[in-house]
């Protein structure tokens, strides 16, 4: 017989994916990783006997669990799991992904509801970091329906509000892992930076684009992505992240002036397909380019340099995506004090994923 493991599928902000307790999974990270494969139905163009919408944005994973960590609540950790290949990645976080931590926790009884909104104190195992998300819980239970439009998402939703706390550096060690604002390679300006997520931030036009492509025209330029992953394979040890090449990380973030009133504008590999949107601390980590003199967002960005709080539109090739940044301005340092945003979720299904007979006995061994 097959093996029926709990779980839910949900949508956070515009990733889908599904949530799974902890203690729902064997201890082991070679069986766990070889069930979630199957689970999605990966490695499979069309994930077809599985779970996965045959793209990475749904096909990720989000284990939950009650944490011990003296700021936290809960304890999430994201697994990115590939399409076409038996690989499962802890290498990032997923912001979008996050939204759909507290209104699990809350569902599955890691924690209690308060009777209008409860914050949810969330321990980001894959880099170390906390978020603070608000949910909604009128009455003490998940709300789910409400106005909070996100671009990406068709209709609106209740909204989850996400701070973010010391995330600079998370996965790197530093807000610039390299020490520079502009570092030279191939023959081109980059910024290398991590607010929450590792990004390689590159002009378009140094690589003879407008920057305002679709993904689908970008992802048919076989001699633009070789050139991106060159320049993002020699700054994986640069950024202190090793060989990234079986990791998804750094994103690499064309970028060009912005054209709808916006701050800037992105066109985002993660890393080999274009992103139809922008991820949530990706777009934290191009926000922060924005606001930091010297870098190659800078010049390009449109801002107010004089505030400390920074309300950035991120545009997309669907939209927008607001981020809310503090600077402490009294630093000689860049240090940023605070990032904010704005993401829905929804609980889509929850039920049993099965897991076909010949892991059978692997899993009853763990």
């Amino acid at each position: 017989m097959q093996t029926a493991i709990p779980c839910s599928l949900m949508r956070g902000g515009t990733s889908k994916g599904l949530f799974f307790l902890a203690d729902q999974l064997p201890d082991d990270q070679a069986i766990r990783n070889n069930i979630l494969l199957a689970a999605m139905g990966s490695p499979d163009d069309r994930q077809i006997d599985g779970l996965g919408g045959a793209h990475p944005l749904t096909s990720k994973i989000a284990i939950v669990k009650a944490s011990i960590h003296p700021d936290a609540d809960v304890d999430y950790l994201f697994l990115q799991v590939s399409v076409d290949q038996a690989l499962v990645s802890d290498s990032q976080n997923c912001g979008n992904m996050l939204a759909g931590v507290g209104p699990f926790a809350i569902e599955q009884g890691l924690i209690s509801a308060n009777e209008d909104k409860t914050n949810v104190r969330i321990h980001m195992v894959n880099s170390g970091g906390i978020a603070i998300a608000q949910v909604q819980t009128p009455g003490g239970k998940v709300e789910y329906s409400g106005d909070a439009r996100i671009d990406g998402v068709p209709g609106t939703a209740a909204p989850v509000l996400i701070e973010f706390l010391d995330i600079a550096g998370s996965s790197c060690g530093h807000l610039l892992p390299t020490g520079n604002l502009i570092d030279h390679i191939d023959g081109i300006d980059v910024t290398c930076i991590d607010n929450g997520m590792p990004v390689v931030l590159i002009r378009a036009k140094d690589l003879g684009k407008t920057g305002y492509e679709t993904p689908q025209e970008l992802e048919a330029d076989e001699q633009l992505k070789q050139r991106i992953e060159s320049i993002r394979l020699q700054l994986g040890e640069a950024m202190n992240l090793g060989d990234v090449s079986q990791k998804t990380v750094p994103k690499m973030s064309l970028i060009a002036e912005p054209l709808h009133n916006g701050a800037i504008t992105t066109r985002t590999f993660i890393p080999h397909r274009v992103h139809e949107a922008i991820g949530v601390l990706g777009a934290a980590s191009v926000a922060t380019a924005c606001i930091l003199p010297g870098t190659v967002a800078e010049s390009l960005a449109n801002i107010k340099p004089d505030n400390s709080v920074h309300m950035l539109d991120i545009e997309h090739p669907i939209g927008f995506f607001s981020v809310e940044i503090e600077l402490d301005k009294s630093s000689t340092q860049p240090d940023i004090k605070r990032v904010s945003l704005l993401r829905t979720a929804r609980l889509l299904m929850r039920g049993d994923v099965l897991i076909p007979d010949e892991l059978n006995q692997a899993i009853k061994r763990d």
